[in-house]
């Protein structure tokens, strides 16, 4: 979400929807509202995320549908002072990646404002210049300059300071720019951003490949007026707010949307830049919106599983008894012991190995001596003693994948859109899992674990697939934090943080009941969710991301709830 695609939006929203009339609010999910706007003779439906990896705004084509059992607190205020409002003018202050839209409600004046910055994403809703409340509540604690909290006055960001105005720029500029790379393998795409307004890390991707045919391209190889000319052919439509919106994807998967054409993926025009951001996030109704998506990931899932039970079968066929281990040794030593009575092309040798016991049948290759023929059984008997000593280790090893599959399994199922399947994909790559073409990570940030705020002030966190499990357990937790996990089954992993106040027996239970939601059981009526002290919890070496082993743990049987019983 750079400037340039909000002022996209900006101008499409201008279109769509103002004057039209607010008719309903529509918790779509723990950071993200829904707005339905009766405007130009149709129903519109306007999405406002604060996801924290992902903030995103943009028209949305099917009606929206409330996703939390009990609305957030913005959702609440929004219903009372801005259903049945006018929306009035739709603004984007100069090079900001926020989005203000005025709505009059009878004599009040309010504004809905959409701060779109990774990890500072907030919507907040305004009247008077003073907050009413926002999606992301920040404190003090959290940034004295700016405070997000109810009855505070909203300070915009910081005037953008010390960049070059796009409008303005010169190839002396770029030339400059260039010039100003320390190092020999500094790459010209990172010079830009920052450098010059407006100018996102994608944007100055498309700028240098347009430039020298490669989006890496180092600065010392980056010639200033190819680089203008990249510059001027990119920006100009941009600044005459001419937008031709689109998506860029890589092996067929969406990999970037963007108001300008990108010549360094496969391009696909759409019609409205809410429609990129549609096809690039996916239909906003959770999981079924990604069914297609997920086929041949679920497919490659399936074909691990049965080779890694195929595997556990045969090391375990693939044992031998003490009986069956001895008699290949002792089949060497009684070759070895009657090897001067053997004639040459003998086939079997019939002798006792102890006087009390019947004869061994041993049977002899014809083509060898009596020294070769020992030496096979000594070969056959070590190498049958090996891997009846390996093969404990191998087939609890192969298990352990097999548990770790039946998480990616559930962690598919439970994907709500490309950045988690994505995560799928990468983990049966890495794990030699993946039987297709290789794919390329989908760019983007990764989405963290999600983070809850109680309403007796407790931070709680969870990851909703194995790489956001390993992060909240092993990096975003505390030893002395409280981890909860649904016992054998796949799912989220879960911390209670710890502040020194007495973490109530009520809280666990209420915890213990979304982690059983964020399950493989979540349509059990009765789950069983373990919780103890995150020092008692361990990373399984060699095992996949997220799986661990834990002790001194406390079990509670709950009726699996969403996250909304927390709030």
């Amino acid at each position: 979400m750079d400037t340039f695609t909000i002022s996209a939006l900006a101008d499409e929203l201008k279109a769509a929807i103002a004057g039209g009339r607010v008719q309903d609010i529509i918790d779509v999910d723990p950071l993200g509202i829904g707005l339905e706007i009766y405007a130009n003779r149709r129903r519109h439906y306007l999405y406002l995320s604060a996801a924290p990896q992902h903030p995103r705004l943009h028209l949305v084509d099917a009606k929206l549908r409330r996703g939390l059992a009990k609305p957030t607190q913005l959702g609440l205020l929004l219903r009372t002072y801005i259903e049945g409002a006018i929306v009035g003018e739709i603004s984007q202050p100069p090079w900001e990646r926020l989005l203000e839209i005025a709505l009059t409600s009878g004599d009040a004046e309010y504004r809905l404002i959409a701060e779109l910055m990774p990890r500072r994403a907030n919507v907040l809703l305004l009247r008077d210049g003073m907050i009413l409340d926002c999606l992301n509540r920040v404190g003090p604690e959290d940034n004295r300059y700016r405070l997000s909290l109810p009855n505070h006055e909203y300070k915009p960001p910081p005037p953008i300071r010390g960049q070059l105005d796009p409008a303005d720029l010169a190839e002396s500029d770029l030339r400059r720019l260039l010039a100003s790379a320390e190092k020999a393998s500094t790459q010209t795409r990172r010079l830009l951003p920052g450098r010059i307004l407006g100018l996102s890390p994608l944007l100055a991707k498309e700028i240098v490949f347009r430039a020298v045919g490669a989006s890496d391209a180092k600065a010392v190889d980056t010639g200033s007026a190819a680089l203008y000319a990249a510059f001027a052919e990119t920006l100009t439509p941009l600044l005459q707010r001419r937008w031709e919106p689109g998506i860029g994807s890589v092996a067929g998967a969406p990999a970037a949307f963007s108001v300008f054409p990108l010549s360094q993926m496969e391009w696909r025009e759409t019609d409205t830049v809410s429609a990129a951001l549609q096809g690039y996030f996916g239909a906003i109704s959770g999981i079924d919106a990604y069914q297609e998506a997920k086929k041949p990931v679920q497919a490659a899932i399936e074909e691990a599983r049965i080779k890694l039970r195929s595997k556990i079968a045969s090391l375990q066929k693939g044992l031998r008894d003490d009986s069956e281990l001895q008699r290949l040794r002792q089949a060497g030593d009684l070759i070895l012991a009657y090897q001067y009575a053997l004639s040459d092309g003998q086939r079997e040798l019939r002798a006792q190995y102890n006087p009390d016991e019947p004869e061994l049948q041993v049977t002899l290759d014809p083509d060898r001596s009596p020294i070769e023929n020992a030496q096979n059984y000594f070969r056959r008997y070590e190498k049958a003693k090996s891997a009846n000593e390996a093969a404990p280790a191998l087939v609890s090893e192969t298990r352990l994948e097999l548990d770790f599959i039946e998480q990616l399994e559930n962690d598919l199922a439970t994907a709500s859109n490309w950045l988690e399947i994505d995560d799928v994909i990468q983990i049966l790559q890495t794990r030699g899992h993946w039987q297709g073409a290789p794919r390329q990570r989908i760019g983007g940030g990764r989405q963290g674990p999600l983070r809850i705020v109680s309403r007796d002030g407790y931070l709680i966190w969870f990851g909703r697939n194995s790489r956001q499990n390993e992060q909240v357990t092993f990096k975003t937790a505390n030893p002395q934090d409280i981890w909860l996990h649904a016992r054998d089954a796949p799912g989220a992993h879960l911390i209670i943080r710890n502040d020194g106040r007495r973490i109530s027996e009520q809280l666990i239970a209420e915890a213990a009941a979304v982690a059983a939601w964020h399950s493989a059981r979540r349509n059990d009526a009765n789950v069983q969710v373990d919780y103890t002290r995150v020092k008692y919890v361990k990373a399984i070496k060699g095992a996949g991301p997220g799986m661990v082993t834990y002790r001194n743990e406390t079990s509670l049987f709950v009726q699996p709830q969403d996250e909304s019983i927390l709030s």
